[in-house]
């Protein structure tokens, strides 16, 4: 049961998978654990994340727990095809390509949920919000799942307040070895290596401008300036704010921002971050990408109306001419830039975040019952699954700790 478009790649997809596990030691371990273990045994698992190397393994991973997968992409930009197919040829369920349309990304995630899953794992509430609206007699079935994003988050945390969230989801966004690694220098690292490949220009000497100063926009700014650019931050929380101008940024509103930047990079969650009069004020040639999640943050339906002409500039590249005359770019549709114009964050990085992931799907494996009588179907990842991904990611470093006594623990109240 899947729904590809070449299974001829599946030996290209294959030599990427065994590329990033050389390069994820934790997800090794955590591998050998869960074939040994087997917690997903009779478990269906329903996974929506960006279908490239890094998340194949994770699929895999769970499948050698005893976990019956069917995975599809969280966006239609993100999904390689020979990856998708080295996981159907290793016997996992597939639904999805590269470039769908609206309507097929739709189906692609609906074949996931109409399987009736009882674990989800989730980036961005696709298949959250997919089985609450339109398949809710299939929520009985569900233990429970995992959300991976900053964006998956806030909705997860809207349906808990207004009593809708009907399993418990775990806030792998939250975890200190996601957001504080993945967030800071996946992204910040993942961006540039997108926009770079895709305009094969220069980034010293330019003026950057970075949209959202959370723990993505912190690794942005810092990996733009570290290239050579002036960076320009843009925000609507004070404290982050401050927080820019004391890490040695200028800090603007957005449409005065946009009348000196030559790159723009929003990282917000949120929509129309750049819109009408920020593209009237940005001067020619200007490139804009976006790195949160949705392809809302450059308000590219507004931009296509403002524009009397566009044309692809380059691979991915998109150049809207406006009534002024100036041509404004845009990198891979306003989606992720780093992911539909790149491969995402590096091995190393997504080792930590999967092994939460993979951790945490676990947890809620074993701990269902005890999370649905809670208060609240938002659940934090537990400390002690944090701790045991950084102590291992140390130990796969070959770095070594201080451990408190049992005296410095007395004195600091913990024993």
């Amino acid at each position: 049961m899947s729904e590809i478009r070449n299974l001829d790649l599946w030996e290209s997809g294959a030599r990427k998978i065994a590329w990033v596990k050389r390069n994820m030691p934790l997800l090794r371990g955590i591998e050998e654990e869960f074939a040994a273990e087997q917690p997903f045994k009779g478990l269906k698992v329903a996974l929506s994340v960006h279908l490239e190397a890094k998340t194949a393994y994770l699929c895999k991973v769970l499948a050698a727990g005893g976990a019956e997968m069917y995975v599809t992409g969280s966006n239609p930009l993100s999904t390689q095809d020979d990856v998708a197919a080295a996981l159907v040829h290793d016997g996992l369920n597939v639904f999805a390509w590269y470039d769908a349309t609206d309507e097929e990304y739709h189906s692609h995630i609906s074949k996931v949920i109409e399987i009736s899953p009882n674990i989800i794992i989730d980036d961005g509430g696709d298949l959250v919000n997919l089985i609450h609206n339109e398949h809710p007699e299939l929520i009985p079935n569900v233990l429970g799942g995992c959300e991976e994003t900053t964006t998956g988050i806030l909705r997860l945390l809207a349906m808990d307040r207004e009593k809708t969230l009907k399993f418990p989801m775990v806030l792998v966004n939250d975890a200190d070895c996601k957001h504080l690694f993945d967030n800071r220098y996946g992204t910040g690292q993942s961006v540039w290596d997108g926009i770079n490949r895709t305009t094969n220009l220069i980034i010293a000497g330019k003026d950057v401008v970075v949209a959202g100063y959370g723990w993505c926009g912190k690794g942005v700014a810092m990996r733009a300036k570290g290239l050579g650019a002036r960076v320009i931050v843009t925000e609507v929380d004070p404290i982050k704010a401050m927080e820019a101008v004391m890490d040695g940024f200028k800090v603007m509103p957005m449409n005065e921002a946009a009348k000196i930047g030559d790159f723009f990079v929003t990282v917000t969650g949120c929509a129309d971050v750049i819109g009408e009069t920020a593209f009237n004020n940005m001067k020619d040639g200007a490139i804009c990408c976006n790195a949160g999640h949705f392809d809302v943050e450059v308000n590219m339906a507004k931009l296509r109306e403002m524009a009397v002409e566009s044309h692809i500039a380059r691979n991915n590249i998109v150049g809207y001419k406006l009534k002024n005359g100036n041509t404004i770019f845009v990198i891979a549709e306003g989606r992720l830039v780093n992911l539909a114009a790149g491969d995402g964050h590096p091995a190393e990085i997504m080792d930590m975040s999967f092994a939460i992931q993979a951790l945490s799907a676990e947890y809620i494996a074993k701990n269902s019952d005890k999370l649905k009588s809670g208060e609240h179907m938002t659940v934090n990842v537990p400390k002690e699954i944090d701790r045991k991904v950084a102590e291992r990611k140390l130990s796969a470093w070959g770095i070594g700790i201080d451990k408190l006594t049992p005296e410095q623990e007395k004195y600091l109240g913990i024993s």
